[in-house]
């Protein structure tokens, strides 16, 4: 017998050797409201039908918490890919980004998508539900693997296997389709309980339950200009032969890891000049743009954008002046309290916003003013004796993550604005069927920075990782479509760089504690890229920020 501790209810019970997940929350009798889809084991997400031949430490995930919701929507799409396999035999989907609150999918039928196509598939995904089919997961040599995604024309899914150099693989069956998802899938389709299905511009839009409630579908929020940025750098990946990992692996083994970098650095480059000469030319007879505002999340490369934009506008004859919004904090005693009792120095009323909009239009109007300075130490405003006049070439560089929050500068005109918003908009896939998380691509880049330059550890960086999601899912998602321009700040090329680096910082997370599910699920995703060096990579990179070496001072 063994003995598992449950830690959704705090107790133990013994166990025949081999019960599945599926048999043990069973027999702690657990009544989870939107029920299991997978669980962790000692501190690693495994699916309901794992089995458990030692003592382990179990807790049951419902699709409330981050893994089961990965777990949900896995499942989920396997089931779209089936529906789409069965109706249309000769065509294709692809599931590309998160977009809208869901996911942006490409059905690839030779001629465009109608609403009969979707009710099609909705229905038939529906059909599926109800047939309650057991997913199934096969593991074998990856080379007979291979063999069978080649065989069925799944190349992508091949070459991503391929390159991986892994001994074993396995692959998903659901009925008679085959497909590959790296990680847990929930038992069988019909524990998908909510879901939607609805065109979205030229493709579908998949929607998902709320996470907070689980019982309503998430709003579909209006995201063109998120859209728009995506589907270029699609375009641009496919016109290159690079739109999945298993391209990306291929070209490097081939020997074309430099040129890749070269020309993503070359993209971003022309992306940022181009957004400089807008900057430049809007208003050129009459008010010009005089504030540029900057916002972003956590670890989007703000920074290094704004110095290479500003290095753009020299260019063109104008004197950039950087303007940090932290020196215009209220004194530390009237900062608002978040729901703990303590400060909450995130929220747009840690700002004085009265002051900061009398001094940005006193500048505009032509004023000088004194820019004030904010102790941190004695958490006071202070004056540094240091006057700023502009004149008709300087512009303002603002950059927050308050920076496209309109209470910020409601009485500045818009002609006198240009608003940006920068993130890490990752656009390789895994595999046609597997997107990658643009938070994965921005947590990797805050954990190697944490490490290198604020001591902190990975274990530290994953446990604050809800805060500061919750901070932005407040602060700045809900402004994003202000922007006047977006620019994605994810490189190609960087999540094979970005590997060496941080391997070794996740391999530190000790498996008894919470955040070790974090990092397994993270260095399990990296194991499917080859690893590239940083030495071609430029000191003016974005990516420099993060691992060292740049050419800019921060």
């Amino acid at each position: 017998m063994l003995q598992i501790y449950c830690k959704n209810n705090n107790s133990t019970k013994d166990f025949a050797e081999g019960s599945s997940l599926l048999d043990i929350y069973k027999g702690f009798n657990l009544q989870m409201p939107y029920g299991p889809v997978s669980a962790k084991v000692n501190n690693k997400v495994e699916s309901l039908d794992f089995r458990v031949y030692y003592n382990k430490d179990i807790e049951f995930l419902d699709i409330t918490s981050p893994s089961g919701m990965r777990t949900y929507v896995r499942s989920l799409c396997f089931i779209l890919v089936k529906a789409v396999e069965e109706l249309y035999p000769t065509g294709s989907i692809s599931l590309e980004h998160p977009v809208s609150k869901g996911y942006f999918c490409d059905l690839h039928i030779g001629r465009p998508v109608k609403l009969e196509d979707v009710s099609a598939i909705k229905q038939r995904m529906q059909e599926l539900i109800a047939e309650d089919i057991p997913f199934q997961r096969i593991e074998c040599h990856t080379e007979k693997v291979v063999h069978l995604f080649r065989e069925r024309g799944m190349t992508d899914k091949a070459q991503l296997l391929e390159t991986s150099g892994q001994l074993y693989s396995y692959y998903n069956r659901l009925g008679d389709t085959v497909d590959y998802y790296y990680g847990s899938l929930v038992p069988s389709t019909g524990y998908i309980r909510l879901f939607d299905i609805v065109k979205y511009y030229d493709g579908l839009l998949l929607r998902i339950p709320n996470r907070q409630n689980p019982d309503h579908l998430e709003d579909v929020v209006k995201q063109e200009k998120m859209l728009e940025v995506f589907q270029e750098y699609h375009r641009w990946n496919q016109i290159m032969g690079l739109s999945t990992v298993g391209d990306f692996n291929t070209a490097c083994n081939d020997g074309h890891a430099t040129d890749l970098i070269n020309l993503s650095e070359a993209l971003q480059e022309k992306k940022i000049a181009r957004i400089a000469d807008e900057i430049t030319n809007r208003g050129e007879n009459g008010e010009r743009v005089k504030l540029v505002l900057i916002s972003g999340p956590s670890s989007s490369g703000k920074t290094t954008f704004s110095k290479r934009l500003s290095i753009q506008l020299m260019t063109n004859g104008l004197k950039p002046y950087p303007i940090s919004l932290d020196d215009y904090f209220v004194n530390r005693e009237d900062t608002p309290l978040d729901e703990n009792g303590q400060h909450d120095f995130e929220s747009l009323y840690a700002l004085d916003l009265p002051f900061f909009e009398n001094q940005l239009k006193e500048l505009i109007a032509g004023k000088e003013i004194e820019l004030p300075r904010f102790n941190f130490t004695t958490g006071k405003r202070e004056f540094s004796g240091k006057k700023l006049r502009i004149d008709e070439h300087t512009i303002l560089i603002l950059e927050g993550i308050h920076a496209l929050n309109p209470a910020l500068t409601p009485n500045i005109p818009a002609e006198n604005k240009y608003k940006i918003y920068v993130s890490a908009l990752t656009t390789i896939l895994l595999d046609r069927h597997n997107y990658i998380p643009t938070t994965d691509n921005r947590l990797l880049r805050r954990i190697i920075r944490d490490a290198k330059y604020r001591n902190y550890s990975a274990t530290q960086t994953i446990a604050r990782w809800p805060s500061v999601r919750a901070g932005e899912d407040k602060w700045i998602f809900p402004y994003q479509e202000n922007a006047d321009a977006m620019f994605n700040s994810a490189l190609l090329f960087e999540l094979a760089v970005l590997k060496d680096y941080v391997e070794p910082i996740l391999r530190k997370v000790p498996n008894n504690c919470p955040e070790y599910s974090e990092a397994h699920r993270l260095l399990r995703f990296l194991a499917y890229f080859v690893s590239v060096p940083d030495k071609e990579i430029p000191p003016t990179s974005l990516l420099r920020e993060f691992l060292g070496g740049s050419s800019f001072q921060y």
